[in-house]
């Protein structure tokens, strides 16, 4: 169980350099996708990258593409160091009707943990708040970590589908 405060807080200019070390930790441990993180494993410019999780972010300047997204850095408190991403969509469109309304990494030093547990529960306060009654998350059926993370915070399995010739499984978390 963690031990340290962390708080679900917007990424912001001035988090730059902290947040390139955040990516660069999971290109190191071999990881290309970064779940939860709006593609910020696939976008080269911070910049270019906050300007379009802001854009996502609001109705107004919404991606026709996308849905109404807000992203987050875990961030513990006392080094202020990021722990995590999550990303929150407000509703689901057909592309993602099997891969639900967020998800989420922790960084690699710092799993195993409970951050991931705490970060979702902190994740369905504010869906709470969003007024949404219920999250559906999905998970790689081998991700035994992620699915004990989903279970802490009352998810109940739902059905399972195949991506990329893979077998997962969604999850439904009541609010």
């Amino acid at each position: 169980m963690i031990q340290e405060e962390i708080r679900l807080v917007k990424p912001t200019l001035n988090m730059k350099e902290a947040a390139l070390k955040y990516r660069q930790e999971h290109f190191d441990y071999g990881e290309q996708i970064i779940n939860g993180s709006e593609l910020f494993d696939k976008i080269a410019s911070y910049d270019e990258w906050l300007q379009k999780i802001t854009a996502n972010s609001s109705r107004e300047t919404l991606d026709p593409g996308w849905v109404l997204t807000d992203t987050y850095f875990a961030l513990r408190m006392s080094d202020r160091k990021i722990i995590g991403i999550a990303d929150l969509r407000h509703q689901l469109n057909d592309f993602l009707k099997d891969f639900g309304h967020c998800g989420l990494s922790v960084r690699p030093s710092e799993r195993r943990k409970g951050y991931g547990t705490e970060i979702l529960r902190q994740l369905c306060l504010v869906a709470k708040e969003h007024g949404l009654s219920q999250l559906q998350l999905s998970v790689e059926r081998n991700n035994t970590a992620s699915i004990k993370m989903i279970e802490k915070n009352g998810g109940i399995y739902n059905r399972s589908f195949i991506f990329d010739n893979e077998e997962a499984y969604v999850y439904l978390l009541k609010l």
